[in-house]
This record gives structure tokens, C-alpha cells and sequence, in this order.
């Protein structure tokens, strides 16, 4: 299986709607967790969480996110952007501890994950991580951040690995410059 990543604002959109399916958490969040209030979030249903990615998709001169083929099979999304597009970062715990200044444009983050079902664990996260690192350094982020479960700390859910795994993480030459939990950790890694 060969594993390629695109920005979604390079492939159809129907290829970004096969990601995130009809059932679960992705096909309920569609990457917008970040970027609404608590409010929007508890009165937005999914059908406009779907219409809200897909006009900043349309009106993106950056992609806020990527598309992962396995061959010409649309299986994963990673969210990247400059951490500033994120609102509810600047509210959570574990970003908070982030030595980076919050309104830095230059430090992006890695939010959120979605790998279909019978595609995981294939190398899907890896290769969306790797895409993440060079689509950020190609757009001029000084440092890509990003706030993963570390499965060996605490019992995990698939459902909470939509942040990633500390793993993959640390894989990828990522340090870890904080753990605001047990089961949390700021990583980072300069570009």
C-alpha cells in the first residue's frame, strides 16, 4: 500500500466527505472542535459542522487540512494550520501550557486526526504527520505544535486518539515541552 497526502483544497470534496463518513465521532465533529465556542458546538449540527469545513476548504489560500490516499483511496485527514486559526486553543488546559505565545502566527498545530476503519494502523497517521511537517514549513511555520494522548499513561479509546499518539509523536522527532496530564503532552517540533 503506498500512502500519499494532499491538501484537501487540491481533491474533490467528496474524497474529504469518504473520510469523514456518515457514523462516529468525525462524521459528528467534521474538524470544526477547534474553531467553535462551547455554545456552537452544543447547537451545530453536523450537516452545517460539514458546510463549515467545506467553505473554509473552498475559501482557503491555505489548506486547513490534508487527505491521505492509501493507493487512490481516500483514508485519513490530519487538521494543520497556524495555531492562531484555532479558537478554543486559547481556552484549553493542555495548550495553555505551551511555553509559545498564543498569538504567534508562526507556530502552527497539528489538531486532529481521522483514519477510516480498515485503514488503521497502516502507516495512515504517520504519513498525514509527516505531510503536516512539510505543508507547514512550505507555508513558513517557525515550530508545528501539537497535543497528543500518551496511551501508556493512561487507559485511551480509539475515539480519544483524534489528537494522535504521544508515539507517533516522538517518532517523528517531535519533543515534548510540557504535560499539562497524566495522559497529555505538548509537543513540538522546529522547522
Amino acid at each position: 500500500m503506498t500512502i500519499t497526502v494532499r491538501p484537501a483544497t487540491e481533491v474533490p470534496w467528496d474524497d474529504v466527505r469518504a473520510v469523514f463518513g456518515t457514523r462516529g465521532d468525525a462524521a459528528r465533529c467534521w474538524c470544526q472542535w477547534f474553531k467553535v465556542t462551547n455554545a456552537e458546538w452544543e447547537t451545530t449540527a453536523p450537516t452545517q459542522f460539514e458546510r463549515m469545513l467545506c467553505d473554509q476548504v473552498a475559501a482557503a489560500t491555505v489548506s486547513p487540512g490534508l487527505i491521505a490516499y492509501a493507493d487512490d483511496e481516500p483514508v485519513g485527514w490530519a487538521a494543520v494550520e497556524a495555531r492562531t486559526g484555532y479558537r478554543r486553543l486559547t481556552t484549553m488546559k493542555v495548550a495553555a501550557a505551551s511555553p509559545e505565545p498564543q498569538g504567534d502566527p508562526a507556530v502552527w498545530a497539528v489538531t486532529c486526526f481521522v483514519v477510516r476503519v480498515g485503514h488503521r494502523r497502516r502507516g495512515v497517521s504517520t504519513a498525514l504527520l509527516a505531510g503536516a511537517v512539510d505543508f507547514a514549513r512550505a507555508h513558513g511555520a517557525r515550530l508545528l505544535e501539537a497535543y497528543p494522548v500518551d496511551a501508556t499513561a493512561q487507559k485511551t479509546s480509539s475515539a480519544d486518539l483524534f489528537h494522535g499518539a504521544l508515539s507517533t509523536f516522538t517518532a517523528a522527532g517531535f519533543d515534548v515541552v510540557a504535560r499539562p496530564s497524566e495522559g497529555r503532552a505538548v509537543v513540538q517540533l522546529a522547522l
